[in-house]
């Protein structure tokens, strides 16, 4: 095995930082190999394929599903201490697949298409698992715990921004491509095709990332493995959330794209482009949900954006109800506000799993959590798939009547105030579960919570601060600098050792 590949018993702080600005270069490439290959790129590709709802379903659920494999992945980690070299090679494989995907409209006759798809799915979900299990345990022990909030928030931007330019080109590049040829096919090649290439541009960040050795542990069995963090009463009531969150989200997820092109109409360009809104407004708000949660915590971030989102999930039952433009301005709502939610609810949950699993043990913490999580977002969508095709044969119409009686002037007016049919009761049943995640959520503690008021006054107080700055020649200086380095933490803390020199 090359010697890159291998753990360092100590390194240097200029190889931290190198390695820190890699994992930065790494989530800008994974975000943009994941917009080329999955979500509404994966969905639409199926349809096209002629993927029935269950089949969306099935599609949706293969990648959580393969998250069951994070347990025998845990003993793999640790047996062979090499979360680099596990991490590097399985990335690399992983995303070869897509070289494959972007064969199937060329190579495979139309009856095994949808099959094919699915097995490479499968393929490429299964040895993400072993990528995501050895990763996350590396990264645990590389990323300093004080500059965490900051560094996860930077990272999540930059990948965020980077899945935004190339999906919305991709969603164009679809529609001109079908304009000119009459079908999608070969665009679909080529976009998987990219995909492939950023993945592997990531996997060349990633290996220039130093890896400190694991800390020597017993060797457990599978039973030890789940019950020491199932034993932690925290993290086990932070998990549950996280399942029930997984399950709720994941039950309309794979849906959205779906409802767009069959119900609203929407071509690639519309689709993407309110993914993209969704995206933009991950990424101004990460850096806004991490400075609140470096004031406060990670759980009063959760208190506010989980409901949030949820709330916003109630605009897809009612969009069958009004016109075309109504509906289409209740999606990109939708999309706006749901991907500040999201934002809040992405980074606060990713550090709180982080800080709540054990430095230098953290291997079995993260697979419980992944483990959990992998089972309800693959429940989900399959159940959400028999749903919808169950659904697709009721309708539901609440009408309002207003009457006059009066024989001399009569009057009858009905006026339509909610209408449900298919997968419009996929999303009202994807709120309810929602309920139940909120209420999960009450379980968890951390210290330094605050009330919800205060959370709420310093949201909009930064929005205000945000809308302030950018509107500015120094805002926008300011958000350079954000990219800059590595974290601005940093940065300050080399400025005060300067002054500790001269002084």
């Amino acid at each position: 095995m090359s010697g890159w590949l291998r753990p360092v018993e100590t390194f240097e702080e200029r190889e931290v930082r190198t390695g820190l600005r890699m994992l930065l270069w790494d989530g800008a490439f994974g975000q943009m190999a994941f917009a080329f290959t999955l979500g509404p790129f994966m969905i639409a590709f199926a349809v096209l394929l002629g993927a029935s709802n269950l089949v969306v379903g099935l599609i949706g659920a293969i990648g959580p599903l393969s998250q069951a494999l994070q347990i025998p992945v845990v003993f793999l980690v640790e047996r062979t201490r090499q979360r680099k070299m596990l991490t590097v090679v399985s990335a690399f494989v992983a995303r070869s697949m897509w070289v494959l995907v972007a064969a199937v409209p060329l190579w495979v006759p139309p009856p095994w298409r949808v099959s094919s798809f699915l097995a490479l799915l499968a393929i490429y979900f299964g040895l993400s698992a072993i990528t995501g299990c050895a990763f996350t345990s590396w990264i645990r022990d590389v990323v300093p715990e004080h500059l965490m909030a900051s560094f996860f928030s930077k990272r999540m931007m930059l990948a965020t921004a980077a899945g935004a330019v190339v999906s919305l080109l991709g969603g164009m590049g679809v529609d001109l491509y079908k304009a000119h040829f009459g079908n999608a096919y070969g665009a679909y090649a080529l976009i998987y095709f990219a995909g492939a290439l950023s993945g592997y541009a990531g996997v060349f960040a990633l290996a220039r990332v130093p890896e400190p050795p694991m800390r020597t542990a017993p060797r457990n069995g599978i039973m030890q493995v789940v019950s020491t963090p199932y034993g932690d009463l925290n993290f086990r009531a932070l998990v549950m959330f996280l399942g029930a969150w997984c399950f709720a989200t994941n039950f309309s997820g794979p849906f959205f794209p779906v409802y767009m092109i069959k119900n609203l109409h929407l071509n690639m360009t519309w689709v993407l482009g309110l993914t993209v809104l969704s995206q933009v407004s991950n990424l101004v708000f990460f850096h806004v949900w991490g400075r609140i949660s470096d004031r406060f915590n990670n759980k009063s971030v959760l208190n506010l954006t989980v409901p949030m989102y949820f709330l916003c999930l109630l605009l897809w039952p009612l969009m069958s109800t009004p016109g075309h433009h109504t509906a289409l301005a209740m999606a990109i709502a939708f999309h706006a506000f749901g991907g500040i939610a999201t934002a809040g609810v992405a980074l606060a949950a990713n550090n709180l799993v982080l800080l709540s699993a054990p430095r230098g043990g953290a291997t079995p913490y993260l697979a419980f959590n992944a483990l959990v999580q992998g089972i309800a977002a693959s429940i989900a969508p399959i159940v959400a798939g028999c749903a919808a095709d169950l659904f697709d044969q009721y309708d539901l119409s609440i009408v309002l009547n207003w009457r006059i009686t009066d024989p001399a002037h009569p009057l009858a007016i009905a006026v339509p105030a909610l209408h449900l049919r298919g997968l419009d009761f996929v999303f009202l049943l994807s709120f309810v579960f929602g309920l139940y995640a909120i209420h999960r959520l009450l379980a968890v503690r951390e210290e330094g919570e605050v009330p919800h008021s205060i959370v709420r006054r310093e949201f909009f107080a930064e929005v205000e601060r945000l809308v302030r700055n950018v509107s500015t020649v120094a805002g926008l200086r300011s958000i350079g600098e954000f990219f800059s380095s590595p974290s601005r933490e940093d940065d300050r803390d080399k400025t005060a050792a300067a002054d500790r020199n001269d002084s």
